[in-house]
């Protein structure tokens, strides 16, 4: 056993000697990530006192658990809670299956310059800042002249514009479709790439074989991604706490502050407003342990299925 372990710890650090060169240039990464996401869980702290710009972070007084009190006792947090969920959840599953389907539907094109084309079209929107991007959502689904109302006009599915960005029952499916607008070609990037790692021949086996372009894609194509799938839907179910501050900010209005209202909205017009900073470290550390939660257990789910995980 002890020349097991021996043999280990020299494949170790002989792996570690090959590897220096890549260790050196991950350093300024290792630090940057050290100082902008660790260093700060210090200010966790501040969930646990009543803090005062006034007196500082050392002099304000400790009020133990009041501010998750107070958070928990909030109907307007459950809420927010709920759009958070709600908006989250249909941008997770639309973002997420059209990147695979766009990916698919690339990979199939044989016309190159017609390929990078549509490729680049599509993950243009994804450099947009979302101010821009908003103000486009905006003047498309207006009721005077917005090309969405002219459209459906036109081939006769509605007798009257709709103000889709008025109405409560339709906030939801715009969020989650202007995201998916947004952010699809760019997604579709990784699944590209993992795609060009498939065998070839697999390809041509299937040709041989009398397979059409369906079957291949749903026996070859996308079983040999499947890796690639879960490992991102791990990563991507442990955002679902965030619905995008900025893009639910810019898309809300007064009409639809009761559905418009998430938990970043939440912080921003009950604690950072005000100055209440205690409260919104307490609603953030709410997050940020529902988040890890939620990433351990679809990671321990997706290694029980087919032992593939993320860590």
């Amino acid at each position: 056993m002890n020349q097991v372990a021996k043999s280990k710890n020299k494949s170790f650090w002989s792996q570690l000697l090959q590897q220096r060169q890549l260790l050196v240039l991950s350093v300024p990464f290792i630090i940057l990530v050290f100082i902008f996401h660790y260093v700060p869980i210090w200010g966790w702290l501040l969930a646990f006192k009543n803090y005062n710009p006034g007196l500082g972070f050392l002099e304000s007084p400790w009020v133990g658990l009041d501010n998750f009190v107070e958070v928990f006792n909030d109907s307007n947090f459950y809420r927010a809670l709920k759009n958070t969920l709600a908006i989250s959840s249909l941008k997770l599953v639309f973002n997420f299956s059209s990147a695979i389907i766009l990916a698919v539907l690339l990979n199939e094109v044989k016309n190159i310059v017609f390929k990078r084309t549509v490729q680049t079209i599509s993950y243009l929107p994804y450099f947009v800042s979302w101010v821009v991007a908003a103000n486009i959502v905006f003047m498309s689904l207006s009721p005077e002249d917005g090309i969405v109302n002219q459209v459906l006009i036109a081939l006769g599915i509605l007798k009257d514009p709709i103000p889709f960005m008025g109405m409560k029952e339709y906030f939801y499916w715009v969020v989650a479709l202007s995201s998916v607008w947004k952010t699809v070609g760019y997604s579709a990037i990784i699944y590209l790439a993992a795609m060009t790692g498939i065998d070839p021949e697999l390809y041509e086996s299937a040709d041989i074989d009398g397979a059409g372009r369906i079957r291949k894609i749903f026996a070859i194509t996308i079983p040999s991604i499947m890796p690639t799938i879960k490992i991102l839907l791990v990563l991507n179910i442990g955002w679902i706490m965030n619905a995008g501050f900025e893009q639910v900010y810019l898309l809300g209005n007064a009409s639809v502050q009761e559905v418009s209202n998430t938990l970043e909205v939440y912080v921003y017009n009950y604690a950072l407003k005000y100055f209440r900073y205690s409260f919104g470290t307490a609603i953030g550390i709410f997050n940020s342990i529902a988040a890890f939660l939620l990433i351990t257990i679809s990671n321990f789910v997706s290694k029980k299925i087919d032992g593939e995980g993320v860590l």
